[in-house]
């Protein structure tokens, strides 16, 4: 091979290199991050807001939670996530509005089960994005439930999600307040787990 030809070569292999390298370090995010985690409570949040007609409206978040989540490194898609939230622990900032929502009129959370999340399919979206599809359970109720979950950073042992979405309340008989309240519960979550 005369030297053209060689350095023509070698530019078309340096350029693949290249090119390639990064979309390879950013499509094995997820893979990276494989394992089975514990969600630390104290690292976490749980934030929802129900709008208002005419502005305002309800926001707070649920101080009692656990759950894991299992990142399937060979196939995300076979990924697991469960969630348990305890009702009671709700936390609005008023006394009052807690009371109501712990009461029989919402989650009834002193007679009903915890509020409970579980996957039965998981989406890839992106590099390091995934659509999580599941069954929601509240009042004793299970409906199916979508969220958006983003990984946010992935240091050692520790690994923590952005998770959002939103989740009408009439299918678990809690549209009391409808339609001066809305129907839907927008959710804002942080989830950090430690590698177990």
């Amino acid at each position: 091979m005369n030297r053209p030809r060689r350095m023509t070569a070698l530019f078309v292999v340096m350029a693949a290199v290249l090119f390639a390298a990064p979309a390879a370090r950013a499509d094995a995010a997820l893979e990276q991050a494989a394992g089975n985690y514990v969600i630390e409570p104290s690292r976490s949040k749980i934030g929802f807001s129900v709008s208002q007609v005419g502005g305002g409206g309800i926001s707070g978040v649920f101080k009692a939670f656990s759950g894991s989540f299992e990142i399937n490194g060979r196939d995300i898609s076979r990924s697991k996530v469960t969630i348990s939230v305890d009702p009671g622990s709700v936390d609005t900032g008023t006394e009052r509005v807690d009371a109501f929502i712990r009461g029989k009129a919402v989650f009834d959370a002193e007679r009903k089960p915890p509020v409970t999340f579980r996957t039965t399919k998981v989406t890839r979206t992106g590099d390091d994005t995934a659509r999580l599809d599941g069954l929601l359970n509240a009042r004793g109720i299970d409906k199916p439930a979508s969220f958006d979950i983003k990984l946010v950073e992935h240091n050692g042992r520790r690994i923590t999600f952005n998770v959002t979405g939103k989740i009408r309340r009439a299918p678990y008989d809690m549209q009391i307040g409808y339609p001066i309240y809305s129907n839907e519960v927008m959710f804002e979550m942080v989830f950090t787990g430690r590698q177990g």
